[in-house]
């Protein structure tokens, strides 16, 4: 089993292939706060500037 660090800062206990026993997953992002399972009031994070990067490429589409 690993632990699994929500973004609220609870862990959760799973089976997994990532890692070894008794590491730890924190995640950016999970269904306490993802906007598809909230409700989508709250906006997701450009971590790594991949929407920026995204938007750039695209922007004479009309996106």
């Amino acid at each position: 089993f690993i632990n699994v660090k929500l973004t609220d800062g609870s862990i959760v206990k799973m089976r997994s292939t990532w890692g070894k026993d008794g590491e730890t997953l924190s995640l950016d992002i999970d269904p306490t706060a993802h906007p598809a399972w909230t409700g989508g009031g709250q906006r997701l994070l450009d971590q790594g500037g991949r929407v920026s990067k995204f938007k750039k490429k695209y922007e004479g589409l009309g996106f």
